[in-house]
């Protein structure tokens, strides 16, 4: 049986924190989500990643997984003296035998397995809080409402609160199987029109070069609307523009930020008048 480094899987240190495990695993969640990469591979990893987190997260199972040692991953693993490896029935989420091993059934919110080392008796049976991922469109999240999860052959109701962005968690309370909460984490699909941070969002605007130099007005469109933005004289390729409070909705009720990149268009043909004119310009400096 090969041993599963799971703080490599994460990339974290293994003096890590919970906060940091957390935002590895989301960080590396939204990358690998089969809804979201197609890659050969992709799925594997997804599951890999879950399959770490499970344990990382949990402070026992952490411990457990830790009094081992350091081994190298994918090292031939072998369980200690007077371990009794625990048949289990049931289907632990597609777990490594490698996790299944060590924790048997007390990975699923049962006993026995790697726990009994360490406790020296057979505990009760407790409630297993576990994880989903749902991945939304902005328009989505947007419009908010009600959006059916399907865990397995379960389908639930997940309403989606106003202010959720990237990584935000839903909590549905006592619907996991065992009677214990399922923590829906929240990823957004990559938008054809808007970059999303946070709250605050950012949209590339193509002008003509003169527009640029002069300082035209443009019209940008928003989540609510067409807006009309005045550019400064002479604004560069690249350069923001802040629109303040036309990004993402917030749970306090106020919104993030809306930024408009400005992509200066370059002129590919000139006839000759339009030559004849930017000549002149280039004399004038």
């Amino acid at each position: 049986m090969q041993y599963k480094d799971y703080y490599k899987i994460l990339g974290v240190s293994r003096d890590a924190s919970t906060d940091d495990i957390r935002k590895a695993y989301r960080k590396l969640a939204k990358q690998y989500h089969p809804d979201i990469n197609k890659e050969a591979g992709a799925e594997e990893k997804y599951k890999e990643i879950n399959e770490a987190y499970e344990v990382l997260k949990d402070k026992d199972k952490r411990e457990k997984y830790d009094a081992f040692g350091t081994y190298q991953a994918g090292q031939d693993f072998t369980p200690p003296p007077g371990y009794q490896h625990v048949e289990f029935n049931g289907d632990l989420g597609g777990f490594s035998d490698f996790f299944q091993t060590l924790f048997g059934n007390s990975g699923a919110g049962g006993f026995g397995g790697f726990s009994d080392i360490f406790s020296g008796a057979r505990q009760h049976p407790m409630k297993r809080d576990t994880e989903a991922d749902l991945t939304l469109s902005l328009d989505d999240v947007i419009k908010g409402g009600t959006y059916t999860l399907t865990i397995g052959k379960r389908k639930l109701s997940v309403r989606l609160p106003k202010g959720i962005t990237e990584g935000t968690q839903i909590k549905l309370p006592g619907k996991s199987e065992g009677g214990g909460d399922i923590y829906v984490n929240i990823h957004l699909e990559k938008d054809a029109t808007f970059d999303v941070n946070d709250y605050d969002l950012t949209r590339e605007v193509k002008v003509p070069v003169y527009n640029a130099v002069l300082g035209k007005d443009i019209h940008v469109e928003t989540l609510d609307g067409s807006v009309t933005v005045k550019m400064p004289p002479g604004i560069q390729d690249g350069q923001k523009l802040r629109l303040r409070g036309k990004g993402m909705p917030k749970r306090d009720g106020t919104y993030g930020d809306m930024f408009v990149k400005i992509k200066v268009e370059i002129p590919r043909h000139l006839n000759s008048k339009q030559k004849e004119l930017w000549e002149e310009i280039a004399k004038l400096g």
